[in-house]
């Protein structure tokens, strides 16, 4: 049986279709500094202007706890009608009157960007009162937004539990291709974490470590557990509170395979124009941080990376936003390009770091979410893909 409907099960034309996109994009001086997102999103709503129906979009941005005119989803209705070629309607407005209004003067083919999602009081709590207003707004509600499903808000599951629901194009590309890190994976399997905290990432650790060959660490969080193997680290980023958990792991019966970086670049602050150099792993200066791995580890991690039949990557291996940082991300990103087995990239920094470098047409899948990807391959169950389940008959 079909997990969830798409929109090759329902008739589009005529339509008056809500979307849940993710165009949670940053923004610089009020316009858009990053449009993939916009530009992943269009597909599906390009797929539905086409069709006949009127398509209403939906979107948070940001972490507004309340109306915040900073964080107005207007610049990004701009950027899509520049990248579309079709005016996008921005309305001042979510779920009340001008929303209403607009819905209702609109023609086929039509698309309206509501005002973001987080304005409204209870979109967090997935409050029965907006989702009902949601619902309100369409006969048909398209879930497309990956980035989102792994939260229960009002516009991500309270409407899908309202009114017919379907998966959009990204949505289902997005789980199957993630979906493939779960079953029988194509070896030698080899996953890449990096990023700032080993707390964010610690239950995926847990989770994809025995199924992996190889997971390789670097970013922040390789620290603490460098830590916790009895080396010196510095001034680096370390969680102490996490040692213990940590350091179970590398005596446990996979902590073999996990590989901690054997050299690192380090600064004598953080700063874009710090004292730099590289170090042996457990012999960074006292006062200084590790911002980077070292050429070493980037060369160890290659090797393991270019032979590989599956790779999932998330998370930078330094401070790629300065240049003399950014070598280990650059040069595990162009390993995983270079890889030509099934390789997807998990969203947030590496994805952006993955675009930086003109890369991301280089891998079999770059996502758009990045604690959901984290989730899925956890073996969670996403709250905005579940509800779906509800209107397979």
């Amino acid at each position: 049986m079909k997990r969830f409907l798409t929109l090759d099960d329902v008739e589009l034309t005529g339509r008056t279709v809500l979307v849940r996109s993710d165009l949670n994009v940053p923004l610089d001086d009020g316009e858009v500094g990053d449009d993939f997102r916009i530009r992943m999103a269009l597909g599906t709503i390009d797929r539905l202007r086409a069709s006949g129906a009127r398509v209403v979009v939906c979107s948070h941005l940001g972490r507004p706890t309340g109306v915040d005119p900073a964080l107005s989803l207007a610049p990004v209705a701009e950027r899509m009608s520049e990248l579309a070629g079709y005016p996008v309607t921005h309305v001042a407005g979510t779920v009340g009157e001008a929303a209403i209004k607009a819905v209702n003067l609109a023609s086929a083919g039509d698309v309206i960007l509501l005002e973001n999602t987080r304005f409204e009081q209870g979109e967090t709590e997935n409050d029965p009162t907006l989702a009902d207003r949601f619902a309100g707004l369409c006969d048909l509600f398209v879930q497309d937004a990956f980035g989102s499903v792994h939260r229960a808000h009002a516009s991500t599951v309270g409407v899908a539990e309202r009114v017919k629901s379907v998966a959009g194009p990204l949505l289902v590309s997005e789980v199957e291709s993630l979906s493939r890190f779960l079953g029988d994976t194509e070896r030698p399997y080899v996953v890449i974490l990096g990023g700032a905290k080993i707390s964010d990432k610690l239950a995926v650790v847990k989770s994809l470590l025995p199924r992996t060959d190889t997971m390789l660490i670097g970013g922040g969080m390789c620290f603490t557990l460098m830590k916790a193997d009895g080396l010196d680290v510095g001034s680096s980023l370390v969680e102490d509170d996490m040692l213990d958990e940590v350091g179970e792991l590398l005596v446990g019966a996979d902590g073999h395979k996990l590989r901690l970086p054997s050299d690192i670049i380090a600064a004598d602050r953080f700063a874009e124009d710090a004292r730099h150099r590289i170090v042996s792993a457990g012999d960074i200066p006292d006062g200084w941080m590790g911002l980077d791995i070292g050429p070493e580890t980037v060369e160890s991690f290659s090797r393991a990376i270019t032979p590989a039949g599956s790779v999932f990557w998330n998370g930078p291996m330094g401070v790629f936003e300065w240049a003399a940082f950014r070598a280990g991300t650059e040069k595990v990103a162009q390993a995983v390009a270079g890889c030509a087995g099934f390789t997807a990239v998990g969203g947030g920094d590496s994805a952006a770091a993955l675009r930086m470098l003109g890369l991301e047409d280089r891998v079999s899948h770059l996502s758009t979410g990045g604690g959901a990807s984290l989730e899925l391959l956890e073996g969670a169950e996403l709250p905005g893909v579940e509800v779906l389940k509800r209107w397979v008959e």
